[in-house]
């Protein structure tokens, strides 16, 4: 991955909207059922919202029922990092983009792909873009 992204948190707050913000730079959740991407099924690239890093391509993308964008893979090992996540009481494992270190939501060992992961990410951390 190239030379990270370091912006201030006024820099951040410019760039972002209020939920991005709170979701990438205070590692917030969005209400389950409630992302944009969360029902989406169009062919294309997730990328984040923060840096525009490609991050997941929609055939790794499923319904896990979880209330947010689930998918199997991220698009390159090297386009995520993963972190011991140990707030609200849990050990879980939290996934935040490579390029800029902003939240993206967690992975889970429960997910259907060859791995058995269940990348679990906040629409509010993503953009699309669609297939053409």
């Amino acid at each position: 991955m190239a030379d990270k992204i370091k912006l201030s948190s006024d820099e951040w707050r410019e760039r972002l909207s209020p939920e991005q913000y709170h979701v990438l730079r205070e590692a917030g959740t969005e209400r389950a059922f409630t992302g944009k991407y969360e029902k989406n099924k169009a062919p294309g690239m997730y990328k984040c919202a923060g840096c525009g890093t490609p991050l997941f391509v929609s055939d790794a993308k499923y319904d896990s029922g979880s209330g947010w964008p689930s998918y199997t893979a991220p698009m390159a090992p090297d386009a995520v990092e993963e972190h011991r996540d140990l707030a609200h009481g849990m050990v879980r494992t939290e996934v935040r983009c490579a390029k800029c270190e902003g939240h993206l939501g967690h992975v889970f060992p429960d997910g259907p792909g060859p791995e058995g992961l269940r990348y679990c990410i906040n629409s509010a951390a993503l953009d699309f873009e669609p297939k053409e």
